[in-house]
């Protein structure tokens, strides 16, 4: 009877144990969708890829078409207002950019 127990033990704790990385994952990704700094549209990065907050301020650029957006390009996050391609900040949901791609 004791070894039974020992054997239940030890299932439980590797058991435990493996399911503590998909725990750790969980409690990261909500601590990554606290609220991220905005990005200035004057930093190095941003005018890089001629970022500005509002898309109809970018018409006078040759890549941008009516109806772009920020918010529905393949690289907005929504839960944090982010991109993809400023990773460290949120962008306005109306903002544009050059490398502006279509979601899928």
């Amino acid at each position: 009877m004791a070894n039974q127990s020992r054997r239940t033990f030890m299932r439980n704790s590797l058991m435990g144990l493996a399911t503590l990385p998909l725990g750790a994952g969980i409690l990261s990704k909500t601590a990554f969708a606290q609220e991220l700094p905005r990005l200035d549209p004057e930093s190095p990065n941003a005018q890089a890829l001629n970022y500005v907050e509002e898309a109809s301020e970018a018409s006078d650029h040759p890549a941008y078409e009516e109806g772009e957006r920020c918010d529905n390009c393949m690289f907005f996050v929504e839960d944090t207002e982010g991109c993809q391609l400023f990773p460290q900040h949120s962008v306005e949901p109306g903002g544009w950019c050059q490398s502006w791609t279509a979601q899928a």
